[in-house]
């Protein structure tokens, strides 16, 4: 089954987008074609009414051209003021958060500040009974006689046995 290509009538609607209208309603009326290939080809093509204009691309909402507005208007005003509004909540909570994250970072400093000193203080009060536990063992390790006499009896200080009592 082989068709030929007809070139395809197109009209342009009110959006500026041509409409390529199919070749429905020419092949319609050929009996060769079944009626469901046909249904098939009525589907309608959109593309736009310039495509080498834009490169093949649609144009961005921010580069369009905007309808002009009656700056004197009430709609104008009333969204100008809404906008007005939004704008100043906004810086608003900026500094709020600003002044909030500024508060947190004193607070740090003045707690990392109380941490180093405590630190210190440890380290200080480690140094000293570090000194005197090796002191001590020192004494200790000075007062220690070797055992004399019997072996397995320990030395008794001051002198005095004991028998368990």
């Amino acid at each position: 089954m082989s068709r030929r290509q007809q070139p395809k009538p197109s009209t342009t609607d009110h959006n500026g987008v041509s409409v390529i209208q199919s070749q429905a309603h020419a092949t319609s009326s050929s009996p060769s074609l079944p009626a469901a290939i046909t249904g098939l080809q009525q589907v309608p093509q959109l593309i736009p009414a310039n495509p080498s204009a834009a490169g093949g691309k649609s144009i961005p909402p921010s580069k369009m051209k905007k309808p002009s507005v009656d700056k004197d208007s009430d709609e104008y005003r009333q969204r100008r003021e809404r906008n007005n509004l939004a704008v100043k909540k906004s810086r608003m909570r900026s500094k709020q958060k600003a002044m909030d994250t500024q508060q947190r970072v004193n607070e740090l400093k003045e707690e990392n500040e109380r941490l180093e000193a405590k630190i210190k203080l440890l380290s200080k009060e480690l140094s000293v009974l570090k000194d005197l536990f090796l002191e001590h063992a020192h004494n200790l390790a000075d007062n220690v006689q070797p055992p004399s006499g019997v072996e397995g009896t320990s030395p008794v200080p001051n002198g005095n046995p004991t028998n368990g009592q």
